[in-house]
């Protein structure tokens, strides 16, 4: 078949630094009877040595070219085939339809990594560990800590419910076309829903939006509509800080504050 040219819509650039693959495969840890996806397989650089490992992978591509060029080496005829193609757009494929618990792996496109990650994020008691490729700025911004740069609403809503490791930095150079940014690995797993101590998820995200909404005000300014003053000294928060000098657990402790006042 002819070379593939990526393609700007669905953000491709693909992996071709044989080293940097063989790491990502070390770091993964693929085992012959996991239940594992792979999201945006492209031209297998994944793929290939994720099957020399598993006893069955299954992909979601939404490329129709990738998908023929799979079709065509991984025949869906064939009762023993060990590459299982999802024709369509992850962002509303419904993972609940996989083997549990699920393995998921992928290099995401960078311009919808933030809802790919909250579209998984609804699949996590289904779900062992999580490993992607993104933008390196992204994984900085989910694995920071409070009062960093970097901290913001993606770290506010990925850390309550998942333990997220940076893995592996990732040059531009290892893809095929180049991307401008540079990339990082990120180990994301969720935890045991005992762990997460949110009351009311929905309500949590509505707090997290509202104090972020408007990063360089006060929170007595972006949370007036949720909290008095009354509430922050009970809370023992200081109304004059900003949202990105609160902790997870503040946010937390804010949510479940509201929630108890029902």
């Amino acid at each position: 078949m002819s070379a593939h040219k990526a393609k700007k819509k669905f953000g491709q650039n693909f992996l071709v630094d044989q080293q940097i693959i063989a790491d990502i495969v070390a770091a993964i840890r693929p085992e012959p009877d996991d239940n594992m996806v792979e999201i945006g397989p492209g031209l297998g650089a994944l793929t290939r040595p994720l099957l020399k490992r598993l006893s069955h992978l299954h992909v979601v591509e939404i490329d129709r070219d990738i998908i023929a060029r799979l079709e065509h080496d991984y025949p869906q005829s064939d009762p023993n085939r060990k590459l299982t193609i999802h024709a369509g757009d992850a962002l509303a494929f419904d993972f609940a339809t996989l083997p549990a618990p699920l393995r998921i792996v992928g290099n995401l496109p960078y311009n919808i990594s933030s809802p790919l990650l909250f579209h998984f994020a609804a699949y996590t008691e289904r779900v062992t560990d999580m490993h992607f490729m993104l933008q390196d700025e992204v994984v900085e911004r989910m694995v920071a800590g409070h009062s960093t740069p970097a901290y913001g609403r993606l770290s506010v809503m990925l850390q309550y419910r998942f333990y997220m490791e940076k893995l592996l930095d990732v040059p531009p150079e290892s893809f095929r076309p180049a991307p401008k940014v540079n990339s990082a690995i990120v180990r994301m797993i969720p935890l045991p829903s005992a762990e997460i101590a949110v009351k009311n998820e929905k309500l949590y995200a509505q707090i997290v939006s509202a104090a972020f909404g408007q990063r360089r005000k006060t929170l007595r300014n972006t949370l007036r509509d949720h909290l008095d003053e009354a509430a922050f000294v009970e809370l023992g928060i200081d109304s004059q800080l900003r949202a990105e000098n609160l902790a997870v657990e503040d946010f937390i402790r804010v949510a479940n504050y509201l929630n108890d006042q029902v």
